[in-house]
């Protein structure tokens, strides 16, 4: 895995609440970036590496895998030495990481039984109540907006991203409508959503988030502050619940 990873998340990866609990993934998993986020749990078994503790571990995709066995086969994880140690029995991690490619078993979604039926629930990304946290772009300017969105507790990953600028009467004044509307973004690439919006931008700028797979949608009110700065990071006080 490349540092910081294909999805953006750059320096986030080693630090909490990520810890470097992450993972590559083949293309037909990543889906061109829309996986990014996405939490799965993975696990191997003494048959698999007597290594192996059969405990589940709870990745984060966070990067692409492009070539070899990432292509060849259906699904590849390309985990991070931290989270491929942590499938290991205690104090025999490096054993385990030493075997470098190794089967494994993983899942998007969890199984649970009760009596006669089956419910499948998504492997929940959880932050620990940590909010979600938006690092603005370094090529964003006054008519492009570009953002990096971080910790999406539950589904993990977005299926659609809105922003809306402040309402004011100046705005209203030269009938631009659209300015204080919600106006979709598109993703850029991995975890990074832009608007071009060909015209100034007038923030404070509210965040419209809807979710994957749960379409749950959350609003990070006034997030993007007056005054905001390409690189800085801002964070929001919303998380959705797990």
């Amino acid at each position: 895995m490349g540092a910081g990873g294909s999805c953006g998340y750059g320096s986030a990866v080693s630090e909490a609440p990520l810890s470097s609990f992450v993972t590559g993934i083949g293309p037909s998993l990543y889906k061109s970036g829309k996986e990014c986020g996405a939490c799965y749990q993975v696990k191997c078994t003494k048959k698999m590496h007597r290594s192996c503790s059969g405990k589940g571990v709870r990745v984060v995709i966070t990067d692409f895998c492009p070539g070899g066995p990432c292509v060849a086969q259906s699904a590849h994880f390309d985990l991070s030495g931290t989270a491929f140690g942590a499938m290991a029995i205690p104090g025999q991690e490096q054993k385990l990481r030493d075997a470098g490619v190794l089967q494994i078993r993983y899942a998007r979604h969890a199984c649970m039984k009760c009596k006669l039926l089956t419910f499948l629930l998504l492997v929940a990304c959880d932050y620990s109540r940590k909010n979600i946290v938006f690092h603005v772009d370094q090529g964003s300017n006054s008519e492009y907006f570009a953002v990096v969105i971080e910790f999406e507790q539950g589904d993990g990953d977005l299926a659609k991203v809105e922003l809306k600028e402040k309402r004011s009467s100046s705005i209203i004044s030269r009938g631009n409508k659209n300015n204080y509307k919600w106006r979709q973004m598109q993703q850029s690439w991995g975890a990074v959503w832009k608007l071009d919006a060909g015209s100034k931008l007038h923030p404070p700028f509210s965040i419209r988030l809807t979710s994957q797979y749960s379409d749950q949608i959350l609003i990070a009110n006034n997030v993007i502050p007056t005054g905001w700065q390409p690189g800085a990071t801002y964070r929001s006080l919303v998380n959705y619940r797990v």
